[in-house]
Protein backbone atom coordinates (compact mmCIF):
# COMPACT_ATOMS: atom_id res chain seq x y z
CA UNK A 1 0.00 0.00 0.00
CA UNK A 2 1.57 3.58 -0.73
CA UNK A 3 1.69 6.56 1.60
CA UNK A 4 -0.45 9.36 1.30
CA UNK A 5 0.69 12.61 -0.47
CA UNK A 6 3.32 13.38 1.76
CA UNK A 7 4.07 16.99 2.46
CA UNK A 8 6.92 18.64 0.96
CA UNK A 9 10.01 18.28 3.39
CA UNK A 10 11.73 22.33 4.87
CA UNK A 11 13.27 23.57 2.27
CA UNK A 12 17.61 23.80 2.79
CA UNK A 13 19.07 26.49 4.75
CA UNK A 14 19.28 29.92 3.45
CA UNK A 15 22.72 30.25 1.54
CA UNK A 16 24.33 32.69 -0.74
CA UNK A 17 22.33 31.20 -3.65
CA UNK A 18 19.43 29.05 -1.99
CA UNK A 19 17.71 28.38 -4.95
CA UNK A 20 20.52 26.86 -7.29
CA UNK A 21 20.14 22.98 -7.79
CA UNK A 22 23.44 22.20 -6.30
CA UNK A 23 22.00 23.18 -3.08
CA UNK A 24 18.47 21.77 -3.80
CA UNK A 25 20.32 18.43 -4.75
CA UNK A 26 22.54 19.02 -1.64
CA UNK A 27 19.41 19.18 0.59
CA UNK A 28 17.90 16.69 -0.94
CA UNK A 29 20.68 14.09 -0.48
CA UNK A 30 20.77 15.28 2.93
CA UNK A 31 17.26 14.09 3.64
CA UNK A 32 17.87 10.37 1.93
CA UNK A 33 20.71 9.78 4.49
CA UNK A 34 19.51 7.01 6.72
CA UNK A 35 16.77 6.33 4.44
CA UNK A 36 18.69 4.94 1.63
CA UNK A 37 21.73 3.35 0.63
CA UNK A 38 22.43 5.81 -2.66
CA UNK A 39 21.18 8.92 -1.04
CA UNK A 40 22.92 10.92 -3.67
CA UNK A 41 22.38 9.01 -6.94
CA UNK A 42 18.78 8.70 -5.77
CA UNK A 43 18.55 12.64 -5.16
CA UNK A 44 20.17 12.73 -8.64
CA UNK A 45 17.74 10.68 -10.26
CA UNK A 46 14.74 12.29 -9.09
CA UNK A 47 16.00 15.82 -10.52
CA UNK A 48 16.78 14.68 -13.36
CA UNK A 49 13.16 13.09 -13.57
CA UNK A 50 11.82 16.30 -13.13
CA UNK A 51 14.35 18.51 -15.54
CA UNK A 52 14.71 15.56 -18.02
CA UNK A 53 18.02 15.70 -18.00
CA UNK A 54 21.18 12.72 -17.59
CA UNK A 55 22.88 12.88 -14.44
CA UNK A 56 26.08 14.54 -15.84
CA UNK A 57 24.11 17.71 -16.70
CA UNK A 58 23.43 17.97 -13.30
CA UNK A 59 26.87 19.20 -13.23
CA UNK A 60 26.24 21.90 -15.69
CA UNK A 61 23.65 23.29 -14.66
CA UNK A 62 24.84 23.69 -10.78
CA UNK A 63 23.99 26.89 -10.59
CA UNK A 64 20.52 27.02 -12.15
CA UNK A 65 17.86 28.22 -10.17
CA UNK A 66 14.79 26.11 -9.44
CA UNK A 67 11.41 27.17 -10.21
CA UNK A 68 8.72 27.11 -7.29
CA UNK A 69 6.57 24.48 -9.02
CA UNK A 70 10.07 22.61 -9.85
CA UNK A 71 11.17 22.95 -6.31
CA UNK A 72 7.38 21.44 -4.99
CA UNK A 73 7.45 18.96 -7.06
CA UNK A 74 10.98 17.36 -5.87
CA UNK A 75 10.53 17.89 -2.33
CA UNK A 76 7.72 15.45 -2.28
CA UNK A 77 9.35 13.22 -4.40
CA UNK A 78 12.25 13.07 -2.03
CA UNK A 79 9.63 12.66 0.94
CA UNK A 80 8.09 9.61 -1.10
CA UNK A 81 11.80 8.12 -1.28
CA UNK A 82 12.54 9.42 2.41
CA UNK A 83 9.20 7.01 3.55
CA UNK A 84 10.66 3.78 1.28
CA UNK A 85 8.69 4.39 -2.08
CA UNK A 86 11.22 2.53 -4.10
CA UNK A 87 13.13 5.19 -7.17
CA UNK A 88 11.52 3.10 -9.56
CA UNK A 89 8.09 3.57 -8.88
CA UNK A 90 8.79 7.28 -8.87
CA UNK A 91 10.30 7.18 -12.44
CA UNK A 92 8.22 4.70 -13.71
CA UNK A 93 11.42 3.12 -15.44
CA UNK A 94 14.19 0.39 -14.38
CA UNK A 95 16.59 -0.53 -16.86
CA UNK A 96 17.16 -4.09 -16.97
CA UNK A 97 19.90 -6.00 -19.66
CA UNK A 98 20.59 -2.97 -21.59
CA UNK A 99 16.79 -2.50 -21.88
CA UNK A 100 14.85 0.44 -20.74
CA UNK A 101 11.67 -1.24 -19.11
CA UNK A 102 8.78 0.81 -17.94
CA UNK A 103 7.06 -0.62 -14.52
CA UNK A 104 4.27 0.22 -12.11
CA UNK A 105 3.47 -1.06 -8.83
CA UNK A 106 1.78 -3.57 -10.86
CA UNK A 107 4.80 -5.48 -11.61
CA UNK A 108 7.98 -6.55 -9.42
CA UNK A 109 11.18 -4.36 -10.00
CA UNK A 110 13.16 -6.30 -12.07
CA UNK A 111 16.89 -6.80 -10.26
CA UNK A 112 20.52 -6.70 -11.63
CA UNK A 113 20.82 -10.55 -10.13
CA UNK A 114 17.97 -11.87 -12.66
CA UNK A 115 20.92 -11.09 -15.37
CA UNK A 116 22.07 -13.90 -14.23
CA UNK A 117 18.79 -15.82 -15.26
CA UNK A 118 19.02 -14.60 -18.91
CA UNK A 119 23.08 -14.94 -19.29
CA UNK A 120 22.63 -18.50 -18.49
CA UNK A 121 19.58 -19.32 -20.53
CA UNK A 122 21.40 -17.89 -23.56
CA UNK A 123 24.50 -19.89 -22.54
CA UNK A 124 22.13 -23.14 -22.77
CA UNK A 125 20.37 -21.94 -26.25
CA UNK A 126 23.64 -21.35 -27.48
CA UNK A 127 23.32 -24.39 -29.74
CA UNK A 128 19.79 -24.55 -30.78
CA UNK A 129 18.00 -23.02 -33.70
CA UNK A 130 14.69 -21.59 -32.88
CA UNK A 131 14.82 -22.80 -29.02
CA UNK A 132 11.30 -22.75 -27.99
CA UNK A 133 11.49 -21.12 -24.70
CA UNK A 134 8.84 -20.39 -21.51
CA UNK A 135 9.23 -17.72 -19.33
CA UNK A 136 6.86 -18.09 -15.95
CA UNK A 137 5.69 -15.21 -13.61
CA UNK A 138 7.08 -12.67 -16.18
CA UNK A 139 5.74 -9.60 -14.18
CA UNK A 140 7.56 -6.86 -16.70
CA UNK A 141 8.18 -9.04 -19.50
CA UNK A 142 12.36 -8.71 -18.34
CA UNK A 143 13.69 -12.14 -18.65
CA UNK A 144 11.23 -12.94 -21.60
CA UNK A 145 12.18 -9.31 -23.27
CA UNK A 146 16.10 -10.06 -22.36
CA UNK A 147 16.16 -13.20 -24.29
CA UNK A 148 14.37 -11.91 -27.09
CA UNK A 149 17.00 -9.01 -27.62
CA UNK A 150 19.24 -11.45 -27.82
CA UNK A 151 17.83 -14.32 -29.72
CA UNK A 152 15.54 -13.15 -32.80
CA UNK A 153 14.99 -16.72 -33.60
CA UNK A 154 13.87 -17.25 -30.37
CA UNK A 155 10.04 -18.34 -30.19
CA UNK A 156 9.18 -17.10 -26.27
CA UNK A 157 5.82 -17.15 -24.39
CA UNK A 158 6.00 -15.65 -21.31
CA UNK A 159 2.81 -16.30 -18.97
CA UNK A 160 1.57 -14.47 -15.65
CA UNK A 161 -1.56 -14.35 -13.51
CA UNK A 162 -2.25 -10.87 -12.95
CA UNK A 163 -3.64 -9.47 -15.65
CA UNK A 164 -2.15 -5.99 -14.96
CA UNK A 165 1.31 -7.67 -14.84
CA UNK A 166 0.34 -8.64 -18.37
CA UNK A 167 -0.96 -5.57 -19.78
CA UNK A 168 3.04 -3.99 -18.48
CA UNK A 169 4.50 -6.91 -20.41
CA UNK A 170 2.68 -6.09 -23.55
CA UNK A 171 3.54 -2.36 -23.41
CA UNK A 172 7.00 -2.70 -22.80
CA UNK A 173 6.81 -5.13 -25.68
CA UNK A 174 5.50 -2.78 -28.14
CA UNK A 175 8.20 0.05 -26.61
CA UNK A 176 11.28 -2.12 -27.34
CA UNK A 177 9.60 -3.52 -30.57
CA UNK A 178 10.10 -7.08 -29.56
CA UNK A 179 6.50 -8.02 -30.62
CA UNK A 180 7.36 -11.50 -31.46
CA UNK A 181 7.42 -12.65 -27.74
CA UNK A 182 3.89 -14.27 -27.21
CA UNK A 183 2.25 -13.28 -23.40
CA UNK A 184 -0.67 -15.50 -21.76
CA UNK A 185 -2.52 -15.03 -19.24
CA UNK A 186 -2.73 -17.69 -16.24
CA UNK A 187 -1.22 -19.34 -13.56
CA UNK A 188 2.35 -20.84 -14.76
CA UNK A 189 1.61 -23.87 -16.88
CA UNK A 190 -1.88 -23.45 -17.26
CA UNK A 191 -1.60 -21.43 -20.72
CA UNK A 192 0.65 -23.90 -21.71
CA UNK A 193 -1.34 -27.22 -21.89
CA UNK A 194 0.42 -30.15 -24.52
CA UNK A 195 3.32 -27.43 -25.45
CA UNK A 196 6.53 -28.62 -24.52
CA UNK A 197 9.76 -26.49 -24.89
CA UNK A 198 13.56 -26.35 -25.25
CA UNK A 199 13.93 -24.42 -22.05
CA UNK A 200 11.94 -22.86 -19.25
CA UNK A 201 12.62 -20.35 -16.93
CA UNK A 202 11.46 -18.50 -13.76
CA UNK A 203 12.09 -16.22 -11.77
CA UNK A 204 9.10 -17.11 -9.29
CA UNK A 205 8.14 -15.65 -5.68
CA UNK A 206 10.96 -17.60 -3.27
CA UNK A 207 10.11 -15.09 0.33
CA UNK A 208 8.69 -16.72 3.44
CA UNK A 209 5.26 -14.84 4.62
CA UNK A 210 6.89 -14.77 7.71
CA UNK A 211 10.17 -12.99 6.26
CA UNK A 212 10.98 -9.67 8.36
CA UNK A 213 12.62 -8.29 5.30
CA UNK A 214 9.53 -7.92 3.49
CA UNK A 215 8.82 -4.58 5.27
CA UNK A 216 11.29 -2.89 2.79
CA UNK A 217 9.25 -4.54 -0.04
CA UNK A 218 6.27 -2.98 1.07
CA UNK A 219 5.48 -0.81 -2.34
CA UNK A 220 5.74 -4.51 -4.04
CA UNK A 221 3.01 -6.63 -5.01
CA UNK A 222 3.05 -9.30 -2.52
CA UNK A 223 1.75 -11.69 -4.77
CA UNK A 224 5.30 -11.63 -6.74
CA UNK A 225 7.35 -12.19 -3.51
CA UNK A 226 5.86 -14.97 -1.29
CA UNK A 227 5.13 -18.43 -1.65
CA UNK A 228 3.94 -20.30 1.36
CA UNK A 229 5.74 -20.73 5.25
CA UNK A 230 9.27 -21.41 3.48
CA UNK A 231 9.22 -19.40 0.72
CA UNK A 232 9.08 -22.83 -1.88
CA UNK A 233 5.72 -23.39 -2.69
CA UNK A 234 6.02 -21.85 -6.18
CA UNK A 235 9.32 -23.50 -7.07
CA UNK A 236 7.51 -26.64 -5.46
CA UNK A 237 4.69 -26.18 -7.67
CA UNK A 238 7.15 -25.40 -11.01
CA UNK A 239 9.58 -28.46 -10.32
CA UNK A 240 6.78 -30.82 -10.56
CA UNK A 241 4.84 -29.86 -13.38
CA UNK A 242 7.33 -28.56 -15.60
CA UNK A 243 8.51 -32.25 -16.91
CA UNK A 244 5.34 -32.29 -18.53
CA UNK A 245 6.28 -29.19 -20.52
CA UNK A 246 9.96 -29.96 -21.45
CA UNK A 247 11.36 -32.15 -24.71
CA UNK A 248 13.53 -34.30 -23.97
CA UNK A 249 16.43 -33.40 -22.45
CA UNK A 250 15.50 -29.93 -22.36
CA UNK A 251 16.07 -27.95 -18.79
CA UNK A 252 14.51 -26.07 -15.84
CA UNK A 253 15.88 -23.03 -15.42
CA UNK A 254 14.89 -21.20 -11.69
CA UNK A 255 16.16 -18.14 -9.87
CA UNK A 256 15.86 -18.43 -5.98
CA UNK A 257 16.99 -16.77 -2.57
CA UNK A 258 20.24 -17.18 -1.22
CA UNK A 259 19.90 -19.88 1.09
CA UNK A 260 17.35 -21.92 -0.86
CA UNK A 261 19.97 -23.61 -3.44
CA UNK A 262 20.07 -26.73 -1.44
CA UNK A 263 16.40 -26.75 -1.14
CA UNK A 264 15.98 -26.42 -4.99
CA UNK A 265 18.35 -28.73 -5.53
CA UNK A 266 16.64 -31.60 -3.54
CA UNK A 267 13.00 -30.77 -4.60
CA UNK A 268 15.02 -31.14 -8.38
CA UNK A 269 16.46 -34.89 -7.65
CA UNK A 270 13.08 -35.64 -6.27
CA UNK A 271 11.67 -35.04 -9.00
CA UNK A 272 13.72 -36.71 -11.68
CA UNK A 273 15.91 -33.73 -12.91
CA UNK A 274 19.59 -34.56 -14.06
CA UNK A 275 22.45 -32.67 -14.33
CA UNK A 276 21.43 -30.32 -11.28
CA UNK A 277 23.79 -26.86 -11.02
CA UNK A 278 23.65 -23.87 -8.98
CA UNK A 279 25.33 -21.13 -9.88
CA UNK A 280 26.08 -17.61 -7.98
CA UNK A 281 25.63 -14.20 -8.59
CA UNK A 282 28.45 -11.28 -8.19
CA UNK A 283 27.62 -11.26 -4.53
CA UNK A 284 28.03 -14.86 -4.56
CA UNK A 285 25.43 -16.00 -3.42
CA UNK A 286 24.05 -18.98 -4.61
CA UNK A 287 21.22 -17.38 -6.39
CA UNK A 288 19.67 -19.86 -9.63
CA UNK A 289 19.37 -23.83 -10.41
CA UNK A 290 18.72 -25.86 -12.85
CA UNK A 291 17.76 -29.11 -13.65
CA UNK A 292 17.33 -31.36 -16.86
CA UNK A 293 14.78 -33.68 -18.03
CA UNK A 294 15.32 -36.91 -17.91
Amino acid sequence: MHAAEPNPPVPPPQGEAPGRLADWLAWAAGALQGASDSARPDAEILLCELLVCNRAGLVLRADQALGAEVVLRYAALIERRRLGEPVAYLTGRREFWSLGLEVSPAVLIPRADTELLVEWALQRLRDFSVPLVADLGTGSGAIALALASARADARIVATDLSADALDQARHNARRLVLERVEFRHGDWFGPLAGERFDLIVSNPPYIAETDPHLDALRYEPRRALTAGVDGLDALRRIVAAAPAHLKPTAALLLEHGAEQGAAVRALLRDKGYVEIETRRDLNGIERATIGVNS
